[in-house]
């Protein structure tokens, strides 16, 4: 029991942030965590230790995200307006952005942050969670490999193409400004 109880403490912060950097919304993302712990439970005996721990994890989140995703997509309805302001809002009620150091230093992070949250959309899923676990997570290529299934030369493809539209997409959004 301590043994899962210090997985889950050293993992379900990385977990939480491959979620979100896949374009989950907070409550999203905390949901796919749980999810992706319970699986890891349920088939703990499968783990035959050919990847890293933190590798089997992330692959699981990857595909419970997909799971998600296409059964959203199925999914027609309106945006529910109390979920949307609310995830503007930690569990402890406060703003989740970052007090601002000044003006024009708020007003630049904030233009920045919005930018790349929207290029980083229009990049595939694959491609997405392909650049956050070897940029943000620094993961090794070959557990990056074996999360999302592919070759050591499809993920290159995967990561220059995420690289070089995201460069493309910045680019344009700030020469319009």
């Amino acid at each position: 029991m301590e043994e899962l109880e210090r997985l889950i403490d050293e993992y379900t912060r990385p977990l939480l942030r491959g979620a979100l950097a896949m374009g989950f919304s907070e409550s999203d993302a905390e949901e796919l965590v749980q999810d992706t712990f319970v699986a890891f439970i349920k088939a703990r005996d499968r783990f035959e230790g050919r990847s890293s721990l933190k590798t089997y994890l992330f692959g699981i989140l990857y595909h419970k995200g997909a799971e998600l995703s296409r059964s959203r997509k199925k999914e027609v309805g309106v945006e529910d307006i109390e979920a949307v302001f609310d995830a503007q809002f930690n569990k402890a009620g406060h703003w989740l952005a970052n007090a601002p150091r000044g003006p024009e230093d708020a007003a630049l992070s904030n233009e920045i942050a919005k930018s790349i949250a929207l290029c980083a959309e229009k990049l595939s899923a694959t491609q997405r969670t392909a650049f956050f676990l070897k940029e943000a997570e620094g993961e090794s290529t070959e557990e990056i490999c074996n999360v999302l299934g592919v070759s050591d030369t499809n993920l290159r493809v995967l990561l220059f193409r995420a690289r070089l539209r995201l460069r493309e997409c910045l680019e344009k959004t700030w020469e319009a400004r």
